[in-house]
């Protein structure tokens, strides 16, 4: 048995045409390469190419601009056309040419032709202004290549822009994210304040005032705040009779002047000066704030009556001063107190710091609110409690 394998051998799906070609009446109007208009009859076409005698011999791989024109119900057809010469025979003048960039519509209209043609039913304007109107052709599939067919630029940028959304879209979760817990579960003060006893030095007379301490100056118990000067009048004032009350006696007693000095009641901080140097003080008026050295300042923080059941005492919260960026905690101590001017909205309380607060501080706003969310504390209660 002869197994030898004929190499000469085609498979007829090998060799078989792309387009099938027919015969039907046409013309061709084109311009050769010296731009001299000829017009010839087309001899077969196909979806392809057409083929056609030329009067003048063409070179293979010369491009040709022309109109192919039909005639459809007494009506002329005509498309422009680009040609790619493949073959040109000297001897015959048989020349077969390539469509170039063919339009859709163009595409359309001559599948239609020839299929019409083909299956042996006749061409009508209708049939062609319909074939014109619908849409003849669909999307290329997408290439699922996985990336192959980028460069490593392509690449780079598209892992950029990928990260820079992931990092856009994580930012914006967390804002949401702390934007739902500080509206859930944090409280927040509407105001808050550095708050220390304070002693006040009040003017034994009438008088004008000058200091002799700066504020934040500390000074021990009776140190010297300050002077004053008044009048012997002001002092003698109701201990003088008639005899002495003639109007040369009060002027001259009218000027003369009694100096004083204003001490200080403790171990202290001056606080603020509350009369300044050279001005007029009535007796009884402040002059200066003090602050005790072994007092503890706290904050006071009013809550909205809302926040009843969140400001209990033994509620631990977290504050801020002003003027500084660390955040301090503590924990709410006594009893909650309603603001007697304002009985439906106001809570006040006071919250006794972990650590001990600066009296430089006194009278400084500080921003208070009370985290009662899930933290790690809570997590490990909550474990513990179950036994795990």
């Amino acid at each position: 048995m002869n197994t030898a394998v004929n190499v000469n051998v085609v498979h007829e799906s090998e060799a078989q045409r792309q387009h099938a070609r027919v015969r039907i009446p046409a013309k061709l109007r084109y311009l050769d390469g010296n731009r001299e208009p000829h017009e010839v009859k087309v001899d077969d076409l196909s979806a392809g190419g057409l083929s056609f005698h030329a009067p003048k011999p063409l070179a293979e791989g010369e491009v040709l601009r022309g109109r192919l024109q039909f005639v459809v119900d007494n009506l002329g057809l005509s498309m422009d056309v680009e040609l790619l010469v493949r073959t040109n025979s000297r001897d015959t003048g048989r020349t077969g040419a390539e469509f170039q960039n063919l339009e859709p519509r163009d595409i359309a209209t001559l599948r239609h032709i020839i299929t019409s043609h083909l299956s042996g039913e006749l061409i009508s304007a209708g049939d062609v202004l319909s074939t014109l109107q619908r849409d003849n052709f669909t999307k290329a599939r997408k290439q699922k290549d996985g990336g192959s067919g980028l460069t490593a630029f392509g690449r780079l940028r598209a892992v950029t822009v990928t990260a820079g959304v992931f990092v856009v879209g994580l930012v914006a979760f967390g804002f949401v994210a702390k934007s739902l817990y500080g509206l859930y579960f944090v409280s927040h003060a509407e105001a808050g304040v550095v708050a220390v006893p304070t002693t006040n030095v009040t003017m034994p007379r009438d008088g004008s005032v000058q200091s002799l301490v700066e504020n934040g100056a500390s000074v021990a118990k009776g140190a010297p705040l300050a002077t004053f000067n008044t009048s012997m009048l002001d002092l003698l004032k109701g201990h003088l009779d008639d005899s002495q009350l003639e109007p040369a006696k009060v002027e001259e007693l009218f000027g003369k002047q009694l100096s004083g000095t204003l001490t200080s009641p403790c171990d202290c901080v001056v606080s603020r000066q509350l009369v300044d140097d050279g001005q007029y003080a009535s007796k009884g008026q402040p002059v200066f704030a003090l602050i005790p050295r072994t007092s503890t300042p706290t904050i006071e923080a009013r809550f909205s009556y809302r926040q009843f059941d969140e400001v209990k005492p033994g509620t631990r919260v977290n504050f801020q001063i002003a003027g500084e960026d660390e955040v301090r905690s503590g924990r709410i101590t006594g009893s909650s107190s309603l603001d007697t001017d304002n009985l439906a909205s106001d809570i006040r309380v006071q919250i006794k710091p972990d650590g001990g607060l600066p009296a430089e501080l006194a009278g400084r706003p500080a921003s208070v609110n009370s985290d009662r969310g899930p933290s790690l504390n809570w997590l490990i209660d909550k474990a513990v409690a179950r036994g795990l």
